[in-house]
């Protein structure tokens, strides 16, 4: 039996509307791994980020485990059963591990003075949020696992240029007693999200979506196609600007 292509490395090989370097190689991005990054912009993006780990993320994997396709007629040692308990168990460590986050954003915040109260919504949050909703809501769990797979793809390669552009960086020598409180939580940002446990957990993702049996010229690769554009979009508008982060002051 021909063996599928992998979807996840031809979605990452996309051309996509807006460039891939827009979402991980954002102004936003690029001065945080600087060191130049306004302490202002940087709360206003981690109030943001709570928005999306603390409530959106929760509901998003809630509606993908209340549509695996169990069934009772399948048996516990049955191909069916065994691949949609793969599906619930690395949802279920998707929830403990977004848990996990949301706890450590309020430390982080804590720590190095970073004020998350007040700001509002931007645009970026809500389109990002509302797209979660409507695709964990009406769309298969199959196209939310992709969906679920692009997110943290997006955010892995984003995390891992700051993290690559701070080790080249004098002003994130954490022994120096002259590193900022901006640039100590950016270390801190940064290492949670490209630590080796988060890329194995997008790897493990990566593996889930390739065992999909996604067929290329098949509805669902086109819809998978589509998903990852959006993502790439969605990801793009999610890093504010200085120029909000000044309005919003």
């Amino acid at each position: 039996m021909e063996k599928t292509p992998s979807l996840t490395k031809h979605l990452a090989s996309l051309s996509t509307a807006v460039p891939y370097t827009s979402a991980t190689r954002h102004s936003f991005l690029k001065a945080a791994g600087s060191g130049t990054l306004d302490h202002s912009l940087l709360a206003l993006w981690l109030s943001q980020d709570r928005i999306y780990a603390a409530h959106a993320y929760p509901k998003f994997i809630g509606s993908l485990i209340s549509n695996i396709p169990f069934n009772s007629k399948d048996s516990f040692g049955s191909t069916e059963e065994k691949f949609n308990q793969s599906i619930f168990k690395i949802l279920l460590f998707s929830l403990q591990n977004v848990h996990r986050e949301a706890d450590f954003f309020q430390k982080t915040a804590h720590k190095w003075g970073l004020n998350l109260e007040g700001w509002p919504e931007r645009k970026g949050t809500r389109n990002y949020t509302a797209e979660m909703s409507r695709i964990s809501n009406s769309e298969s769990v199959i196209h939310g696992l992709v969906f679920l797979w692009a997110m943290e793809k997006v955010y892995l390669d984003a995390w891992s240029f700051v993290r690559d552009s701070t080790a080249s960086g004098p002003t994130f020598d954490i022994s120096s007693e002259a590193v900022t409180p901006t640039n100590a939580a950016i270390l801190s940002l940064s290492e949670n999200w490209s630590c080796p446990e988060f890329v194995t957990f997008v790897d493990d993702l990566a593996d889930l979506v390739d065992s999909l049996g996604i067929h290329p010229g098949s509805a669902a690769w086109s819809r998978s196609e589509e998903i990852w554009a959006r993502i790439v979009e969605l990801e793009a508008d999610f890093w504010p600007t200085e120029e909000e982060a000044r309005c919003s002051e």
